[in-house]
């Protein structure tokens, strides 16, 4: 089968080959009937359009930009706030025709997709800066964006108040009278047993942060508080963790969890143990998460608004790529969205004030 080029159309149409090119890649410099009579034949050719490789090389860009996750991809699918935070991103770069590939943290066949993948930029979304991924990004010199991270001088960060949003949801317990309280939180270093892959699926200043908004309320309080660390943020590990405490006789009334999907599993460890939520025992999210509302009874949680997280991040990462394109001074951005504690039904004063 005969191979069909730019050449090809050109002589068939009677024009030049920039000509047909210019009808893929700059149609302002045709008129419209001539670029529709070049499309025609294009398509009647069978040509499907320059090819993408050649085009990038030519214009130095690869008209895609990467987002930074976890060691495995699937939380990307798997956790409803990461798919909502993906689609804003969506949204707000559908526009420019930016396309987005998913960045694995963890090196597969000597493959470090942060230093491997062609990209024009990128966002680093709730990772552990110290796993070597990041400092590649930096290494080579491309635009970035942090949201869930650490703030640092010379990249714009987009992060939620999670310490004040967890001293909210702490006080709301202090409030309510309960006086034995579990934190559920995510530990962020440790490595799988089976295999030795880094499983953090968090940043660490994340996860401090709400972890220490918290505590900070409890102790202040003088409130009886143990923690709890999981290595994920999997209901199924948090179902298996509470029933170990809530199974006590000197149980907790209250948990306060890293996540509303870590809460799922407090309430079914409660179901499983013939608790009930909230007469015997209180539980509170963090995310406020459609679970949050799926969840019998409804759940007590922290709102946050991961879709203008997710926009505001990418308009972040638009505005760096725009700087570096035209040469200009890029000054970074720091934003804190507000988050705030939505009371429903998993929370009332523990039994033994009632």
């Amino acid at each position: 089968m005969t191979r069909v080029t730019l050449q090809t159309i050109a002589d068939r149409v009677g024009v030049s080959r920039m000509t047909v090119s210019n009808a893929f890649s700059r149609p302002d410099q045709l008129s419209d009937a001539l670029r529709e009579r070049i499309l025609e034949t294009a398509t009647a050719l069978g040509y499907a359009g320059p090819d993408p490789a050649g085009r990038a090389l030519a214009r130095g860009t690869t008209g895609a930009v990467g987002v930074l996750l976890t060691a495995s991809l699937r939380h990307a699918f798997d956790d409803e706030v990461a798919t909502g935070f993906l689609a804003s991103m969506a949204t707000e770069l559908g526009p420019t025709g930016l396309a987005i590939t998913l960045l694995s943290t963890n090196a597969v066949d000597e493959v470090i997709q942060a230093r491997d993948v062609a990209m024009d930029g990128a966002v680093v979304y709730s990772c552990n800066p110290d796993n070597g991924a990041v400092d590649w990004l930096r290494r080579r010199g491309l635009p970035l964006a942090f949201a869930d991270q650490e703030p640092v001088a010379d990249v714009s960060c987009v992060n939620v108040d999670d310490r004040g949003g967890a001293r909210a949801a702490a006080q709301h317990l202090v409030a309510l009278g309960h006086r034995r309280v579990a934190v559920l939180s995510l530990a962020v270093d440790h490595r799988d047993e089976a295999d030795g892959v880094e499983e953090v699926q968090c940043s660490a200043y994340v996860a401090g942060e709400r972890q220490g908004g918290y505590l900070d309320v409890l102790e202040e309080a003088g409130v009886d508080c143990e923690v709890h660390l999981q290595r994920r943020s999997d209901d199924e590990e948090a179902t298996v963790l509470a029933t170990r405490f809530l199974g006590r006789e000197d149980r907790p009334t209250g948990v306060l969890c890293f996540s509303d999907v870590m809460a799922h599993g407090v309430v079914r460890a409660a179901e499983l143990l013939g608790l009930d939520v909230p007469g015997d025992v209180s539980v509170i999210g963090f995310d406020d998460s459609p679970l949050a509302r799926r969840l019998r009874p409804q759940l007590t949680t922290v709102h946050q608004d991961v879709g203008e997280k997710g926009r505001l991040a990418a308009a972040a990462l638009r505005d760096a790529m725009a700087h570096r394109g035209d040469g200009s001074e890029h000054v970074p951005t720091q934003v804190l969205l507000p988050t705030s504690l939505v009371v429903r039904d998993s929370t009332a004063v523990p039994p033994t004030a009632g």
